[in-house]
């Protein structure tokens, strides 16, 4: 059982990290990566139902991560989108929260929280899954 997630970041250095943690330490598995809007919107409309959680930061190479959680589309109720972002203060929270964004997690401080609630999805996902069985 695993959580499929994408994450949209254009550090390198940031999204390798925060993939082997994540895929260490959850059952999250990266289904696939982004640096831009317009990738992470081609592969989310190519790939509807390949996710269950998007990490987005809010600045990318090209784009805004405010306006992809915008766009995104979710195909299924349990899909959830995060934004994980050096930029977080009261009013990009409140903006997120009016996007419908499940989370929002400051990179320099909340990186512990972005692990526990990906831990507590895949405890969602799994118990889920046993009640169905």
């Amino acid at each position: 059982m695993h959580l499929k997630a994408f994450v949209i970041e254009d550090n390198a250095t940031i999204r390798e990290n925060l993939i082997g943690t994540l895929e260490e330490l959850t059952c999250v598995q990266v289904a696939g990566t982004s640096a831009t809007e317009a990738e992470a919107m081609a592969w989310l409309s190519q790939n509807a139902d390949g996710w269950d959680l998007v990490i987005v930061d809010l600045f990318l190479k090209q784009g805004s991560g405010i306006h992809l959680a915008q766009c995104i589309k979710r195909t299924r109720p349990t899909q959830k989108i995060v934004v994980f972002s050096n930029y977080i203060n009261a009013s990009v929270r409140k903006r997120c929260a009016q996007l419908g964004v499940d989370a929002v997690f400051d990179k320099s401080t909340e990186i512990d929280s972005l692990v526990d609630y990906c831990a507590h999805q895949c405890f969602r996902i799994a118990q889920a899954q046993t009640t169905a069985a």
